[in-house]
Formats: C-alpha cells, sequence, structure tokens
C-alpha cells in the first residue's frame, strides 16, 4: 500500500460516506485478508456470528446485514490479516532493533503464532512450549514470599468467561491486584455514579434513543471512537431531535455524516446535520458548565414558581426519588456567574442557551466520554452531571438518561464479573461460597498504583491479559523502567505490540485466538460472551480458522496457569476451559443479574443484565438518588502552573487520530481533522500560536509543568493551527503519554490526568527536526 504523503489538508466532506467505504477497501488490502476472511465481515454482530472487537455501542439485536463501520473492519482486518509473525521472525530481529521501529510499524508485521520466551543472550524471543511456559509463570508466582507481588492485567478486550476464570485464579492465589484499562478511561464513572444513583453504569438503552427529543453530548467524538452511535444520531436527528455537541474541538463527525448503510444517501451525495449546536469549553471547563446550567436551571424554576407558570423542575421525582435536593439548589445559588464562566471557558449567553434547550427538552440523554473522565475533577463532574438530570427526571423513564460511552468491546463486561481491584466484601463473600476458598479481603493495586509498586520494588511480576500496558499508560519513561524492574512480565496477546519489548528479567509472548476466529475445544465450537456500553449481554462465535495451530484461547492459557500454579484441587481448570458453558454456570451463581445465564444467551441479541436506577431502584446509602454538592476548584495544578507561568501556559488534552484504537495504530491518518501522514501535530488556535511567537507548521518541543522535578518532554510536534479554545492544545496518544505525571489523578478514581496536562512549548532544535 502507497505510503502517504505527510501533509495538512482541511476535511470538507460528511463523516462516513464514500471516504469511510474507500478506507475499508484500503485496510483489506493492506492486511493482505484472505478473500474467505472478507465474508466474516457479513457475520460481525450478527446472530451467529461474532461481537465487534473494537467499541462497545450497543447492537440492534445483532439484526443488520450490514452491521459493521470503518474502524470495526480496521480491527476486524488487523485480527484477519494473512501477515505472521513467526519464530523466524525472531532470529531475524534482536529486541533492540525492534525497539526502533515506529508503534505503527510494530503492528503491522501480522499474527503471532508461537509461544516465546525471551533470551537475554541473544536479545531475542526464542520458542518455548506451551507446558513449559506455564511452567515458569508458576514458579515465579510460587516463589514470591507474598501474593501481593504479583499484577494482573486485564484489557477490555477479555470476554465474560476470560475475565471471570481470570479473577477466580487470581483471587485463588491470594491477592486483588487487578489493574485494567478501565483505571484509565471511565473509572470517574464507575466511582462517581454510585454516589449519586447507586450504579457505575448508563441508564439506557438503544431503545431510548427512539423517544429522545434532547441529546447532550459530552467530551466524544463518536465518529473515530465509536462510529456505529453516528448511525443512531442520524435517526435522531431526522425526526427533529435537538443534539448538541460539549467539546473544546468541533468534531466533523458531529457536523455531518453520510451513513454507508443508506443507500439513498450515498448514491445521491447526501448527508445528514447531526449536531445542531455546539458548546465550546476549554479544556476541563465542564464541570464550571454544568454548574452553570443546573443555575440557570434552578433560577428559571424560581422564575416559573414567582409567575405561577409550570415548575422546570420535576419536583414530584425530587421528593419522591431524592435526596440532598436543598443543599444542592443552595450551593447553585451561592455559586457566582463570573466563576462559572472564566472557568468554564464559555460566554455567559452560550451557557443559558444549552440550559434552555435542556429546560426544554422532555427525554433528555447526556453521553460522555473521556472528554469528561479523564481530569482531575473528574468524578464531581460526572455526579454534577447526574445531578443535572436528576434535577428534570431524566433518569429511569423512556428516552431518558444517563449513557457513558464505554472504549473497549468488554470494558464493562470485564468489570461486572469481577476484574476490580475494590471488591465489595459481598461479591467476595459470594465467590468463596460458589468455590470453596477465602478470598483476599485487602484492595490491590490499580494501574498507577502497580506502577508504583513496581517503581519501589514491591511488585515483581506482570501478567497481561491483552492490551498494551506500557503505551497505554501514563509517564513512559517511567513506566518503563517500571516493567523493566519485574522479574517476569507476561502479555496474552495477538500481535507484536511494544509492551512486549518493555520485558522483565524472564518474560513470556503468549499467542491467543483473536474474537473472529473458530475456538473448538474438544470438537465443539464455543462462544463467548461479552456486555456493551448499555448492559446487553449477548454470545460471540469466531467465523475464522485460527491464524496459527498452535494458539491458545485466552480461556485455555488462564486455565492452564491456574493449574501450574494452585493445581486441581478446588477448581477443574481444564473441564472449564474444554466447556465455556460451565464458567457461565459459576459466573451465575457469584454475579446478580445472570440468573439462567446459558439459557438466555440463546435468545437472538442476548438479554439485558438489568441497571437497577434504570428501574429507579436506588442502591445507595439512603435508598434513593442523591444530590451531591461540589464547588468549582481554584487551586488546581493548572491554575498553580498559570500563576507562575502566565498565558505562556497551555492546557494540553490527548487524543486517538481516526487511524487508530486505543494504542493499536492501524495508520498515519486523521482525516477528518485533515492530517494525512504523519502523527506528530499539535492543534493551537491560530492566536495562541502567533502569542506565543511561533509560525503554523512550525515544529515545537513540549514540556510539562510539574513539581516533582522530573523532566518530562515530547520533542518535534508540527503546530496545526486548528480551532480549539484559547489556551487549549491538542495532540495524539501515545505520543504525548510521556507527559503525563504519574501522580497527576483524577480524585476518587485514580485516572490519569490525560485530558488536561499544564505544559509549555519551545522551538524545535534542527537537530531534533532532523531526528524526527
Amino acid at each position: 500500500m502507497k505510503k502517504t504523503e505527510p501533509r495538512i489538508e482541511p476535511y470538507t466532506h460528511p463523516a462516513a460516506g464514500w471516504g469511510a467505504l474507500k478506507y475499508v477497501a484500503l485496510n483489506l488490502l493492506k492486511e493482505k485478508v484472505s478473500g474467505g476472511n472478507y465474508r466474516t465481515l457479513f457475520g460481525q454482530n450478527q446472530p451467529d456470528g461474532f461481537d465487534c472487537p473494537g467499541c462497545a455501542w450497543p447492537d440492534r439485536e445483532h439484526a443488520s446485514t450490514f452491521e459493521f463501520c470503518e474502524n470495526g473492519v480496521k480491527a476486524v482486518a488487523a485480527e484477519s490479516t494473512s501477515k505472521r509473525v513467526t519464530p523466524a521472525f525472531f532470529e531475524e530481529h534482536t529486541v533492540e532493533q525492534l525497539m526502533a521501529q515506529s508503534d505503527y510499524e510494530l503492528e503491522q508485521h501480522g499474527r503471532l503464532t508461537d509461544p516465546l520466551v525471551y533470551d537475554a543472550a541473544r536479545d531475542r524471543y526464542v520458542p518455548i512450549a506451551w507446558d513449559d511456559a506455564f511452567a515458569l509463570i508458576a514458579d515465579h508466582l510460587n516463589r514470591l514470599d507474598d501474593p501481593d507481588r504479583a499484577a494482573f492485567y486485564t484489557s477490555g478486550r477479555a470476554s465474560n468467561e476470560a475475565a471471570f476464570l481470570y479473577q477466580l485464579f487470581v483471587r485463588m492465589y491470594g491477592t486483588n491486584n487487578f489493574p485494567d484499562c478501565s483505571n484509565m478511561c471511565h473509572e470517574a464513572t464507575s466511582r462517581g455514579l454510585p454516589g449519586t444513583v447507586g450504579v457505575g453504569k448508563g441508564t439506557v438503552t438503544l431503545e431510548d434513543f427512539e423517544h429522545a427529543d434532547t441529546l447532550l453530548l459530552f467530551g466524544q467524538n463518536p465518529a473515530t471512537n465509536h462510529p456505529r452511535m453516528l448511525g443512531e444520531l442520524r435517526e435522531c436527528a431526522k425526526r427533529g431531535a435537538t443534539i448538541v455537541s460539549i467539546n473544546p474541538l468541533r468534531e466533523r463527525g458531529l457536523e455531518r455524516f453520510a451513513s454507508p448503510q443508506h443507500p439513498v444517501e450515498m448514491l445521491t451525495g447526501g448527508s445528514t446535520k447531526i449536531s445542531s449546536v455546539f458548546i465550546r469549553p476549554k479544556i476541563g471547563g465542564d464541570f464550571a458548565l454544568i454548574k452553570g446550567v443546573a443555575k440557570r436551571v434552578i433560577e428559571l424554576d424560581d422564575a416559573a414558581l414567582e409567575q405561577g407558570l409550570p415548575r422546570v423542575l420535576d419536583i414530584a421525582f425530587i421528593a419522591e426519588h431524592t435526596v440532598g435536593f436543598d443543599a444542592f439548589a443552595e450551593d447553585l445559588r451561592a455559586e457566582s456567574w463570573d466563576a462559572i464562566v472564566a472557568e468554564s471557558g464559555v460566554p455567559k449567553d452560550e451557557v443559558l442557551q444549552l440550559a434552555d434547550i435542556y429546560a426544554r427538552g422532555r427525554a433528555v440523554i447526556s453521553t460522555w466520554g473521556m472528554g469528561l473522565t479523564q481530569h482531575k475533577n473528574s468524578v464531581p463532574t460526572v455526579q454534577l452531571l447526574s445531578n443535572l438530570m436528576m434535577m428534570r427526571g431524566n433518569i429511569g423513564r423512556l428516552g431518558a438518561g444517563l449513557c457513558p460511552v464505554r472504549g473497549h468491546s468488554n470494558v464493562q463486561g470485564d468489570r461486572t464479573v469481577g476484574i476490580e481491584e475494590q471488591p465489595t466484601q459481598a461479591f467476595l463473600d459470594r465467590l468463596g461460597a460458589a468455590y470453596d476458598f477465602e478470598p483476599p479481603r485487602e484492595h490491590g493495586y490499580d494501574v498507577v498504583r502497580s506502577i508504583e509498586a513496581m517503581l519501589a520494588g514491591k511488585l515483581k511480576v506482570f501478567i497481561g491479559l491483552g492490551g498494551n500496558f506500557s503505551i497505554a499508560t501514563p509517564d513512559t519513561p517511567r513506566v518503563w523502567e517500571a516493567m523493566r524492574s519485574c522479574d517476569l512480565t507476561v502479555h496474552i496477546t495477538t500481535k507484536l505490540n511494544r509492551s512486549h519489548l518493555i520485558h522483565g528479567r524472564d518474560a513470556l509472548i503468549l499467542p491467543t485466538l483473536g474474537r473472529t476466529e473458530i475456538d473448538m475445544q474438544n470438537g465443539v465450537a464455543q462462544g463467548v460472551s461479552v456486555e456493551d456500553s448499555m448492559s446487553m449481554v449477548h454470545i460471540s462465535y469466531g467465523m475464522n480458522r485460527p491464524a496459527s495451530p498452535n494458539l491458545l484461547s485466552e480461556i485455555a492459557i488462564v486455565a492452564r496457569m491456574a493449574l501450574a500454579t494452585l493445581g486441581s484441587a478446588k477448581v477443574d481448570w481444564l473441564a472449564n476451559a474444554n466447556d465455556y458453558a460451565l464458567i457461565r454456570d459459576g459466573i451465575e451463581k457469584v454475579i446478580p443479574g445472570f440468573e439462567n445465564y446459558n439459557e438466555r444467551l440463546k435468545h437472538p441479541g442476548g438479554f439485558h443484565l438489568g441497571v437497577a436506577s434504570r428501574d429507579r431502584v436506588w442502591n445507595t446509602p439512603s435508598g434513593k438518588a442523591q444530590f451531591l454538592v461540589h464547588g468549582i476548584e481554584f487551586d488546581t495544578p493548572i491554575h498553580r502552573a498559570r500563576t507562575v507561568h502566565g498565558e505562556r501556559l497551555m492546557t494540553l488534552m490527548t487524543t486517538r487520530s481516526h487511524d487508530q484504537y486505543n494504542t493499536t495504530i492501524y495508520g498515519l491518518d486523521d482525516r477528518y481533522r485533515g492530517v494525512y501522514g504523519q502523527r506528530r501535530v499539535l492543534f493551537a488556535n491560530q492566536l495562541d500560536i502567533e502569542m506565543l511567537g511561533f509560525e503554523a507548521g512550525q515544529r515545537v518541543d513540549i514540556t510539562s509543568v510539574w513539581d516533582d522535578g522530573v523532566e518530562r518532554r515530547a520533542d518535534s510536534f508540527l503546530l496545526v493551527a486548528y480551532d480549539i479554545p484559547r489556551g487549549c492544545l491538542g495532540a495524539y496518544y501515545p505520543e504525548t503519554n510521556p507527559l503525563v505525571p504519574l501522580s497527576s489523578v483524577a480524585d476518587g478514581a485514580g485516572t490519569p490526568t490525560s485530558k488536561s496536562i499544564p505544559v509549555l512549548l519551545c522551538a524545535s532544535s534542527e537537530k531534533q527536526r532532523e531526528a524526527a
């Protein structure tokens, strides 16, 4: 495939449309997907097919004949590629040589075929028998003087069955050290919503989108991160719903959308306008903006009460279902409009406009992505949004509710079945009773605490069930130092990535089946189940032949690790690995809501797991939904840095390009933002570029401003003039992850603050430009 020449070229077309179909074809060609595997696409998100290994957006009963999107095709093509990474590949490449390759280049090598162990003397990975690999893991784990000296990471691609068996193994081993990808994305949702509505999940289903008249989309870019969501938004827009995009970046996918699934729109060159209103808070300004909207709702209600008009607040809902409203209302009335405007970065008239839209809505859905969750104040922000929705009863009724849009396909399901470093005592009681053992009771390490423990020498074994830990995490050089201090690192994976090269003294790469591949156990094809963003649980069957006869399923790998480490006195691990229905029987015994699990999975589209707050059942200490009071913060790291550096201090948000999914780089284009053939770009307001004494097209170095004496920098980024608020910058991760301090996390959630990094810019040197 011909390499794209680096260029900046504004994109003026609708999102998706013929451009998406063109890139679908190009990606299938680039990955050399064989003829038989092309047909796999028509089994994606179908009753007898497989669940998309990309995002967690739900499917409509798995009934469409064309239920995939451009980024879903990229994920499937990457997994269905005919390119292979065999042991011979590693004979030709040392780890040091591979480290010099880009993340994109590593992705392009293809599927791993055989288990590998690191040979330090030759700086190469070499083949190892599966039994020997499991024996090496067991030896390291059983030699530790404390189970808490090991950590067990989970990626959101793991199935319910693999995740449940994994957590059972690890808890029987004796630790709750479960760092997982939730810790880096929607942890603020998982920790924030239980304090208001009693459960850390959304309250809507796709049916609610059919009845909503207003949608508020906070901090997300569906065209890139969950493109099938645009299909729902298109239908909402066509029937006249008001859609508001609330994001520092005015993303093209939320302006106009041409649906590849609607022939008339494609053939006529038509498109659908999605958002009718764009609100542009500065980075980190969402909390103050939401508080301003809530304050205006109180003002509108006060005026209505005074004039004898219908109330704006849902007084009946507040009285019957909530506590704490009076204190919340008092706090809103006392809040300063000047502070709201200054801290949100949104003019007061736009705040009032947004409040009026919300107040007119009879059925309002609020959605949000990581634009809300990767800040210091992300937990209060999620709780304040929940408060706003409760003010007008927009939780637990048709067409209304809270809708956190999760990233990876089963990140929510993994948490549901026990991948949780802070398990409840009730869960541990049920797990112990079902499997006749005493689970560990102390809370374990999340992602950031795991890295800190490695750096302190407290954590010596790291096992990763999927993912790209060393690149997904913040403060990249320190994470690499931490990983290299381990005695053993293990990665269960489908393709080569950077983390396999950032290894411990001993290291294993264990190749596994992908979601698209047939999983035969004892001659019977096995299905695995996942839970999407809206709590729908459904089964997935692979359709492709495995990339190698020497691959094992994730479940088989977990089971054989457990058998080698613990034996089979308590659990017949191999029986579970041979029949996944047995694992689902175990989930049914331990996790409420999974009654008749195996039987309910037979229904096309699966079943809804049930969310108590959707039914207006509030699992809170008070038994009611709880209004919580939070003030605007005026003493954050960004505030303190700005007092020192003035207007030269910028706030950086990391973001994905359109050609990546999480840390997987499929290509070097970000066409909706007009970027082609490159990734080291920095989006900035033209006025800020001029104020700082630079020019668009110039290369700059980025340095973090933090108070721990550690220099954090990312060099040689191309300045691109972009429609972004003053004082704000945008750039891609993982290239800018080195700028995120390990200690900069969300209060109450521990999520890295990757959307609000205080930075300074300086001109790149000639030497740095040449290196780039």
